[in-house]
């Protein structure tokens, strides 16, 4: 299965990882198990490139995080949106809408 160059997704992460949290809250391999599932394998997020992402939004604000105890003892750290979080997830998908257009426009994706 063909996967997308780590750029793209690197771009695309904020808007995916706030559009899922703005459903419920999640730990941070489900966010990344979410994203493969979703996305039918297209799109996979290491780990190592899934939390420096997380940490960047809640540095920003995006973002709190607090610990939990799962009822066999393991500690995983949960993340869910702030008000400031849910405010970005309209103008990221604008711009990304917008950036999709003109792709499809210049390279004519939608009827290759």
């Amino acid at each position: 299965m063909n996967r997308l160059d780590s750029k793209v997704k690197q771009g695309s992460s904020e808007v995916i990882i706030l559009t899922l949290l703005s459903q419920r809250e999640m730990h941070g391999y489900e966010i990344g198990k979410q994203i493969e599932e979703l996305s039918d394998g297209v799109l996979r997020f290491e780990m190592a490139s899934l939390y420096p992402a997380l940490y960047r939004m809640l540095q920003k604000g995006w973002l709190e995080a607090y610990w939990e105890t799962s009822s066999a003892g393991r500690k995983r750290r949960y993340y869910r949106l702030t008000k400031n979080g849910r405010r970005q997830i309209r103008p990221l998908r604008r711009s990304w809408q917008q950036f999709l257009g003109a792709l499809n426009r210049i390279a004519r994706l939608q009827n290759a």
